[in-house]
This record gives C-alpha cells, structure tokens and sequence, in this order.
C-alpha cells in the first residue's frame, strides 16, 4: 500500500507539473493557430500536433536524443548547469509534457476560434493594449475549452507509459509512477499491487474525464 500511495504522489506530481507546462505553451500556440494567418501555419499545427499520433516510445527515443548525455540540448545543460535529466522525475515530466501537450493546443485553438473576433477588435478600437485583449476578452470566453483540454492533457499524463519509461526508467520512489508501477507489478507475478494500482488509476482518471465532460457541453449551452 505504502508503494502505491508514493506512486500516486510521484504521478500526480508528474501530472500537475506536466499540464501546467502544457498549459502555458498551450495557450500560446492555440491563440497564435487560432488567430494568425502566415506561411508555415499548417505545418506548425503538424509538428505540435505530432506527439497525438506517434507510437510513445518513438517519441521518448527522440527525447532521448534531444536531452540525452549526449544530446544537444542534455549535453548543454549539464556543461552549463550540471543538470542531467535522464532517470529523473524531471525527465518524466518532459516526456508526459511532451505526449499531452497536443490536447491542451487543439482545446485551447477550438476555444479560441469560437470566440466572436468583432469583441476582440471592439476592444483594440477602445485602446485595450493586445496583452490585455488576451487577458480580458479572449482568454475569459474561451476559458471552458481551454480548461476542458487541460484536464484531458492531465489525465493523460498520469496514464502516460511509454516515452516516460524511456526517459525516466523505473526507479521504485524516483521515477516509477503509476502506470510503470502497474507495468512492474505484472511482471513480477503481483496481482494484488497490480489490482490496487489499476483501480486507483482508473478512478483518478475517471473523475478528471466526468470534469472535462461537464465542461464541454456548458460551453456548448453558452454559445446558444
């Protein structure tokens, strides 16, 4: 029971770290898809896009190359700051960062495409600076898909398995989260611990899938 409680806490950890960087970078390129018109569009919203449909441990293969030892951004990192961030909890934050980032950027792009641009130009006519159109007009009617994304982005991120595996390992207290320990305990013939992680896996994302659900269809009934 104590392997579980600190897994879960690993995860959620992961998760909450993840989808908080997902949300940032998220509501930037959303807004930017949603409302920019320049070459190369398409193509962006492609590569952002990419992590929804490549197998997981491809992508951990390419994080491995990226923020390896030996990679151009790992290799920097650790010649200018001693950082190194293979078989670490920060790992497994990039690599669960990297495969939810897609769902908070198409959530947060749908919100944002459904909000009247005639509100947004009203208030560049009354002098509002372009931060505070973001801030004030934008960002507030576009809240509900921005943040059913997000929950979808987390919950993804505590079942994600693959390209954190890859890149964190299984270290039991460090990096194993949840769905690695899952993962462990079958392996090991331990199907109580097994049974245990699943249903606390299943019930977390649960109630974050119910959330999201709830969201959407409000949005849905305010736009009417």
């Amino acid at each position: 029971m104590d392997a579980a409680l600190v897994a879960l806490g690993l995860s959620l950890k992961v998760a909450l770290c993840a989808t908080a960087l997902d949300l940032a970078l998220g509501l930037g390129f959303g807004y930017l898809l949603a409302r920019g018109r320049f070459p190369g569009r398409d193509l962006l919203d492609a590569l952002l896009t990419l992590p929804m449909v490549m197998p997981p441990t491809v992508l951990g293969y390419y994080l491995l190359v990226l923020i390896g030892r030996n990679g151009p951004i790992g290799h920097w990192l650790q010649q200018h700051f001693g950082i190194n961030l293979i078989f670490t909890w920060q790992g497994a934050v990039i690599a669960a960062a990297v495969v939810a980032f897609p769902l908070v950027l198409k959530g947060a792009r749908s919100a944002f495409e459904a909000v009247d641009v005639q509100l947004e130009q009203a208030a560049r006519v009354l002098g509002v600076p372009p931060l505070g159109v973001f801030l004030r007009v934008s960002l507030p009617l576009a809240w509900r898909g921005v943040l059913a994304g997000t929950l979808l982005a987390f919950a993804r991120s505590m079942g994600e398995f693959g390209a954190t595996l890859m890149v964190a390992g299984s270290i039991p207290g460090k990096t194993q989260t949840l769905s690695i320990a899952v993962y462990e305990a079958v392996q090991a013939g331990q199907d109580d611990t097994a049974n245990l992680l699943v249903i606390i896996t299943s019930l977390t994302c649960i109630v974050v899938l119910v959330a999201a659900n709830r969201l959407v269809p409000n949005r849905a009934q305010g736009a009417v």
